[in-house]
């Protein structure tokens, strides 16, 4: 029983959920925020202008530290009914680096690095795993757009060619922004809401690199302690960016249509009624040999059933005076009842009526003496 109830409860809880995890079918759209985690990014080209008088190999920068910032996507797209979904998708990223590895000359700084572009992206839903749960994979490629801000300068004092140029006198700074081709590898999954049909929350993972190398260009300038103040050109050139994302948001698909109302409770049909006949011999009340097998049956069956009452109705022919059939029906009625509650039925489960020569079970004319009209039918209701 407890197996049973447990049984029970779990489908009835899980009927909503199962009714609303439906294919993505036809228009939907979605949205999600979160976490940006960029990788270790290489500078492939950098350094304060040899153009100062005895610069040259002054200080360099190796790579850009990793750091951690916020990520937005926002979609549209069409479900195709059967697992895969097509969208579009729009993205942002922005990120804080500070720092740098791999440094000589005591360079310090940082940079500011956002990103924003469109991607086309195949997903897959794969459906029927889980009432509560859908998860999907998908990948996509297109652009991105990655402004860099960044800014360079001297922690050390530095002197040379005559000259004494203080901490912080060395500086390098610019801001541009260039495009790169996309990709991106996602994994996620959709909880959809029953109580809002077509409504799911997400949790993703997105992998997004880009391809080809990122030039900037940039001002430095210097000022030595006789006030000698030098102003020039620079660039600064990066490799690959790698971002590692982590999102929740919301999807609506326009193509659910909300679940039937429940089905009326089935009335349950009345439960069928049984009946019985006990013949009886010309002129007689009696009951044969035969007539109390059948009525033993008709008690026996009556305790297998839950029964509202139990009819017991004389009938007789029309050989006689319809005064006379009526009181003939009616003893026939009363022995058929004596010997049920003899075989165990409760006699004020017992109703008995007499009908006469009324009601005949085969039409004959007056004064026909018809074995089948002289009966009782016991009636199990």
């Amino acid at each position: 029983m407890q197996l049973r109830s447990a049984l029970l409860a779990a489908t009835v809880l899980a009927t909503p959920f199962a009714a609303s995890a439906q294919p993505v079918t036809g228009l939907y759209v979605g949205a999600g925020a979160g976490v940006n985690i960029t990788q270790q990014q290489n500078i492939k080209n950098f350094q304060l202008p040899t153009t100062f008088p005895g610069s040259s190999g002054l200080a360099t920068v190796g790579n850009l530290k990793a750091s951690t910032g916020f990520a937005g996507v926002v979609s549209v797209g069409w479900g195709f009914g059967n697992g895969l979904r097509a969208e579009i998708e729009g993205n942002y990223r922005n990120n804080h680096i500070s720092g740098f590895s791999g440094t000589t000359g005591g360079v310090s700084g940082g940079t500011t690095e956002q990103k924003f572009g469109g991607m086309g992206n195949v997903l897959y839903d794969f459906n029927g795993l889980s009432p509560w749960v859908v998860p999907y994979v998908g990948a996509g490629v297109g652009w991105v757009g990655v402004a860099e801000k960044y800014h360079i300068y001297n922690t050390n004092t530095v002197a040379f060619g005559g000259s004494t140029f203080l901490p912080g006198s060395i500086a390098d700074s610019g801001k541009s922004t260039r495009s790169s081709f996309a990709y991106q590898a996602i994994l996620g999954a959709a909880f959809p809401m029953p109580q809002v049909p077509g409504l799911a929350l997400t949790a993703e993972y997105r992998f997004l690199g880009t391809t080809g190398n990122r030039s900037y260009g940039g001002t430095a300038t210097a000022t030595s302690t006789r006030g000698v103040t030098a102003t020039t050109a620079s660039s600064l050139s990066l490799g690959p960016t790698y971002n590692h994302a982590v999102l929740v948001g919301v999807r609506y698909n326009f193509g659910v249509a909300p679940p039937p109302p429940p089905a009326p409770a089935a009335v349950p049909a009345p439960a069928p009624t049984r009946s019985y006949l006990v013949f009886f011999d010309w002129d007689k009340a009696t009951l044969t040999d035969r007539a109390r097998q059948i009525i033993k049956e008709a008690a026996d069956n009556s305790t297998k059933v839950q029964y509202t009452r139990i009819e017991v109705n004389g009938y007789t022919d029309t050989s006689g005076t319809p005064k006379y059939n009526q009181g003939l029906s009616v003893c026939r009625a009363k022995a058929v009842q004596a010997e049920l509650v003899k075989d165990g039925v409760p006699q004020n489960a017992i109703t008995i009526q007499g009908f006469g020569d009324t009601h005949l079970l085969v039409p004959t004319g007056p004064g026909v003496r018809e074995p089948q009209n002289r009966r009782v039918e016991i009636i199990i209701r």
